[in-house]
């Protein structure tokens, strides 16, 4: 079967839907059909340069930067498309040209114009003004980037629904969002994890104080301030704890400087953006890890990692985190950080509910997020929608 999945993102970008994508490509191309032979010939078509990376060394056909009129040519060739977020062009090429359409939502970009759910510029989740028709909500929401703009992102939307109300399948991650997008011919297929072991934390006695870590892009939905707001409770207390922040972003430069104040001053180091071997060295010596965001999640791939990892992870109760968590971690109310800062203080002073929660954390991220459950779930679909 010929497929052709459409990213506008890939890597060398970094981020979310680089990294699965790159990883359900992989995965696919691995895939044999009963005679041993491939099962897909595939294809990814994305707007992002090569630059350093090296194209050669992966198992598919990478294109990239193509025009209006090679996406039309890629389409015409392929038996299924996947689209990775509801991208106009090469849904409506692939309507056009009668092929099956499969999106996947990374994000709410067919029930919110900003595609985050989250009001502007205060960063705090909406309750959902599109759906509920209070357009004039979602046009102020987006008025400081230029009414011309507001509006045009308001009317995208409705086109992106109606589009994606067309489709063959719409892939959601969690049920979660599935039900907040409520459109035809849903399936919710949980990211998978390529990975199935990883170096355990350190849970030696260390006379050095512990470690409690943020990973992520550092920007105000993803609640960096509500977790420094914590770790000053915590540190009025004079409770010893260091705050270790891994991420960059436009946010950095006023989170070093907010972490010179009182009773964070010393606390707080910030490691950057690390990967690889770097990173797990890093979240080795976590003991905690705190995902503290305010909204604009549909997954939580950072929490997945680090439950794998067998890190104790407390997130704000946002819907896809709750169900990619299940028992096995904590949450807090969204935005409360004196119930973070108790959630953190339970986990740090008690050892046995800990370790309890860091085995029920790899249970559940090696039960939810199954590699090869994913990679079958997809074939699954490609299967149904091809002619």
């Amino acid at each position: 079967m010929k497929l052709l999945i459409y990213s506008h993102f890939f890597p060398p970008s970094v981020g979310g839907v680089e990294t699965l994508v790159l990883s359900l490509a992989r995965g696919l191309a691995e895939l044999r059909a009963t005679g041993g032979e491939s099962e897909f010939e595939l294809t990814v078509a994305t707007q992002t340069s090569a630059n350093n990376f090296d194209d050669g060394t992966l198992s598919f056909r990478v294109v990239r930067k193509p025009t209006p009129i090679r996406v039309w040519d890629l389409i015409r060739e392929s038996d299924v498309v996947h689209v990775a977020g509801p991208a106009l062009a090469p849904i409506v090429l692939g309507i056009l040209a009668r092929k099956p359409v499969v999106v996947e939502h990374h994000g709410f970009q067919t029930i919110c114009p900003n595609g985050q759910l989250l009001i502007e510029p205060s960063g705090t989740p909406c309750p959902g003004h599109f759906m509920a028709h209070r357009h004039g909500e979602c046009l102020r929401c987006n008025a400081a980037q230029g009414w011309f703009v507001s509006v045009k992102l308001w009317l995208l939307t409705f086109v992106r629904r109606f589009l994606c109300k067309h489709l063959t399948r719409n892939i959601t991650p969690t049920q979660w969002l599935g039900g907040l997008l409520n459109l035809p011919r849903e399936v919710a297929i949980a990211h998978g994890l390529e990975f199935r072991t990883a170096a355990p934390t350190n849970s030696a006695p260390s006379e050095k104080p512990p470690v409690i870590a943020f990973q992520g892009r550092l920007v105000t939905t993803k609640g960096v301030g509500v977790l420094f707001e914590a770790a000053r409770q915590l540190a009025s207390q004079n409770r010893l704890f260091e705050l270790l922040v891994i991420g960059d972003g436009p946010e950095r430069a006023s989170l070093e400087r907010l972490s010179q104040a009182a009773h964070l001053a010393g606390r707080v180091r910030f490691a950057g953006r690390l990967m690889g071997a770097e990173l797990d060295a890093a979240l080795r010596e976590a003991a905690i890890l705190v995902v503290p965001s305010l909204g604009g999640e549909v997954f939580g791939l950072v929490i997945a990692e680090n439950m794998l990892r067998g890190v104790p992870v407390v997130a704000s109760d946002l819907g896809a985190f709750v169900e990619v968590i299940g028992d096995g971690g904590v949450t807090f109310r969204t935005g409360d950080s004196e119930e973070l800062a108790r959630a953190i203080s339970r986990i740090l002073d008690d050892p046995t509910f800990a370790a309890r929660v860091a085995e029920r954390a790899r249970q559940r991220a090696v039960e939810f997020c199954d590699f090869t459950r994913m990679l079958e779930a997809h074939a699954r679909v490609y299967r149904e929608a091809r002619p």
